[in-house]
């Protein structure tokens, strides 16, 4: 098992980040914060699915005040994406939102910063300092484009940049004592090693919880494919205390899905089901895709973690998913079903899907027993 890294946690709006917490997964709204209706649809939308904080972005003044009714009608902590203006902060303070995304050092008048960090104080609401490779200051990216000139490999030079501006943030909220307990941190690339290696230099560096991305991954198979090998390095190794997959698609809920996935294979989190199929092969006696897609899309709700296998014939059957608590094999006009690797029941090929799809259903209104 990983040991995970010991940091300190942070609450946002009743879900702990960090300590012995478990590794918390969020998302970021799609829709225009300023139009509150679709925004709270969609809150409730990605709570059900599994998220469990999320973030609006707040890019002018009515997009805060919406704010008050989003965190009003929200079942979820709320943080608010904010850069640059710190009005807006002071706005999203106002409308009690449970955490801010803001970076200090993108505010340059310290007055204006300490005012923000004032209001929060008062509300006891934590910041998360995000930084991004992409969007690092100015100065920095000139230091970085003379060093590309030399190095075009410079990955490890911008990880050390990126742990610099998040130290630099760090240290303003420090300097007006509200450290630890009210920081939390994102160092997030598109590049993957560079992600991996801004992390683990942060880690080392402060004991502040670490949310985990790849920032602009990409669509949503090379984009999940990309935060699953850069996440999962990460959560590997015992970094990471909050994750958000970031993919180039109009329905959030399936970032949550892939984070879920990507913390129940690494043994992180087990609340839903989880299908295993074999690939297929020329010994494939029937047509086993559109069983797996149906079994896929039935077991999309349930929060139970039970495991199906759907194998294509008796090499993959029972042998290779005998953990499954349910699986079927298929083919020669008939279907034969499993349990806990254990032949259940045959039935005629044409029944097979129904009579799984029923079997499944009454596994997972058993009592669950802890694994």
């Amino acid at each position: 098992m990983v040991t995970r890294r010991k940091s300190i946690p942070v609450n946002v709006g009743g879900v702990v980040i960090g300590g012995a917490a478990p590794i918390a997964v969020q998302t970021m709204t799609k829709t225009d914060t300023r139009d509150v209706k679709a925004t709270l649809r969609q809150i409730h939308e990605l709570k059900e699915a599994g998220c469990e904080i999320v973030r609006p972005a707040v890019p002018d003044h009515e997009a805060a005040e919406a704010l008050k009714e989003i965190v009003k009608g929200s079942p979820l902590p709320v943080i608010a994406d904010i850069h640059y203006d710190h009005t807006l902060a002071l706005l999203a303070i106002e409308a009690g939102v449970h955490c801010l995304r803001l970076n200090p050092g993108n505010i340059p008048d310290r007055d204006k910063v300490s005012k923000v960090v004032n209001a929060a104080k008062e509300r006891q609401i934590p910041f998360r300092i995000g930084v991004n490779a992409g969007s690092l200051p100015e100065e920095v990216h000139k230091s970085m484009r003379e060093q590309h000139a030399i190095d075009r490999d410079n990955r490890e030079q911008t990880a050390d940049r990126m742990v610099e501006v998040a130290l630099g943030h760090c240290k303003i909220l420090e300097d007006l004592d509200y450290g630890p307990g009210f920081i939390k941190v994102s160092l997030k690339s598109t590049d993957v090693w560079t992600n991996v290696m801004a992390n683990r230099k942060f880690a080392a560096a402060r004991g502040y919880p670490i949310h985990l991305g790849v920032t602009e991954s990409g669509p949503v198979e090379a984009g999940s494919i990309r935060s699953a090998v850069g996440m999962g390095i990460l959560l590997a190794e015992g970094i990471g205390d909050t994750i958000r997959v970031s993919l180039a698609t109009s329905d959030p809920r399936e970032e949550v899905r892939v984070a879920h996935e990507i913390l129940k294979t690494l043994a992180f989190r087990n609340e839903t089901a989880t299908l295993v199929a074999c690939p297929t092969c020329g010994r494939l006696e029937y047509d086993m895709v559109p069983t797996v897609n149906a079994v896929e899309a039935h077991i999309a709700r349930l929060k139970v973690p039970i495991t199906i296998a759907v194998m294509g014939c008796v090499v993959n059957g029972p042998a290779e998913a005998r953990h499954a608590d349910i699986g079927v094999t298929g083919g020669r006009g008939k279907g034969v079903i499993f349990k806990k690797g254990k032949l259940y029941r045959t039935v005629p090929q044409e029944e097979l899907l129904t009579v799984l799809l029923a079997e499944i259903d009454a596994i997972a209104a058993e009592p669950q027993l802890p694994r």
